[in-house]
Formats: C-alpha cells, sequence, structure tokens
C-alpha cells in the first residue's frame, strides 16, 4: 500500500524542468500549505523547475491526544529526551526518497534536487537528505530539528556529508524551540556538515527575512549543482 493517500501538487515552471524541488509541509496541514513557494522561488534560475508539494497522510498523533491528522509520523512528546517513532520517521523517509527517484521520469537526477520542509515535514526532509542513498542539490529545513539524531553518531554515508543545508528557525518559536535549532547545527557539525543557521525574531512561521535568505541560498546551490563544484556551505 502507497504511503501516499492522494496523488501530490505539481507545478512546473517550464517544459522539460532542470530541477525539482520538493516541499514537506508541517503537522496538520497539506501540500497546499506552502505552494505560493512557486512564486517565491521560481526566479532561482533560468532554467524550469519542478516543484512538488506532497500531502502526508492522515494518522493518529499521540502527542495531539491520538487525533486524527495529516502527519508524516507520529509524535510522542516535545523533549529531545522523549521517545520518536522510528518506524514512522523511516517509512516517511522511504517514501519522499522513492518521490526523489521518481523525479527521474522528468529529467531530473538526485543531485537537481532540493528537498525541505516546514516544523513536522523539514525534520522528514533533513534525514531523507542526510541518510539517503543519493546527494540531493541541497536539503532545507524551517522551525525543524533533525530526528533519530542518535543513528547520526553511528556515521553518515559520505555521499550525503557534502550536501548545503539551510536551517531557518524562529528565535521566539515555543512549539519548537529555538535550541532544537540549535543542538542540530551542532550535531551536523560534529560530522562535518557545516550546515547554515538563519535565525530570525518571529514564532513557528516563516518571515520575509527568512525567503530573501532562502532564495539566496537557493540560488548559489543550484548553481553549484549545475557546475559540480564543492556545495555552497562548504
Amino acid at each position: 500500500m502507497s504511503f501516499f493517500e492522494k496523488p501530490a501538487l505539481q507545478y512546473a515552471t517550464g517544459p522539460h524542468p532542470h530541477y525539482a524541488f520538493i516541499w514537506l509541509h508541517g503537522l496538520g496541514a497539506d501540500g497546499y500549505d506552502f505552494a505560493g513557494f512557486v512564486e517565491s522561488f521560481a526566479d532561482t534560475t533560468d532554467k524550469a523547475m519542478r516543484f512538488v508539494f506532497p500531502h502526508a497522510p492522515v494518522q493518529a498523533v499521540t502527542l495531539n491526544g491520538g487525533a486524527r491528522m495529516p502527519a508524516w509520523f507520529d509524535l510522542y512528546g516535545t523533549r529531545p529526551e522523549d521517545a520518536q517513532d522510528e518506524a514512522g520517521i523511516q517509512r516517511a523517509a522511504d517514501a519522499i526518497t522513492q518521490l526523489v527517484a521518481e523525479q527521474r521520469e522528468y529529467g531530473v537526477p538526485p543531485e537537481r534536487v532540493v528537498v525541505g520542509g516546514f516544523s513536522q515535514g523539514g525534520a522528514v526532509a533533513l534525514y531523507v537528505a542526510l541518510t539517503g542513498p543519493k546527494r540531493l542539490a541541497a536539503a532545507i529545513g524551517l522551525s525543524t530539528y533533525l530526528p533519530l539524531a542518535h543513528r547520526f553518531a553511528e556515521g553518515l554515508p559520505h555521499i550525503n556529508d557534502a550536501t548545503p543545508v539551510f536551517l531557518g528557525h524562529g528565535t521566539d518559536d515555543a512549539m519548537i524551540p529555538y535550541p532544537f535549532a540549535q543542538r542540530t547545527h551542532a550535531l551536523l557539525g560534529t560530522h562535518g556538515i557545516a550546515a547554515q543557521l538563519h535565525t530570525y525574531p518571529i514564532d513557528h512561521s516563516v518571515s520575509d527575512a527568512e525567503i530573501r535568505d532562502l532564495h539566496a541560498f537557493l540560488t548559489q546551490a543550484l548553481v553549484r549543482a549545475d557546475l559540480g563544484a564543492s556545495p555552497v556551505n562548504r
């Protein structure tokens, strides 16, 4: 049975897309939540880009009293020491990895695919980009954290340790507090991944300044992906 219950939203800025941008929404939302990113980032390159906004399946979320809602995986708590839904995270990661692989049908290899997300979607995006079987063009995590951090003590695949990473977080975020971003940034640093950490005086949301910084990051990352050069943050 497919992980996805309905097809993703898909937009292309022109024929024969050269890049793909897969974006994962937050808990309780759907693919429409960030569809405006097409307008925000279509001009990061003069080449056609395919935007893909998948919808997380509806499932019970323990942290929300078992209420059913769109979720990439189950949540048991908000503290770093709380148990994590390892099977659910891996199931979501496998589904997104397959979505990355499917971009080849449109002529876009993994090294020209960007995977990003907000909140819970950002957690899956970071995990996919840094543990997947293929190196991606870039990884983006907004208002999020890296899940299953203990697995990274076992070592990352060397093919992914140079993936450019953008982390954006609000210092007033009460849902996923800013220290989560700091811990993620430090953890990646211990594995030689020099992720960019951008902070903003906002809550659990996305600001115009964050969009501008992300636009600049993505513009440079796509150029580097084409050149095959060292990524933007190395």
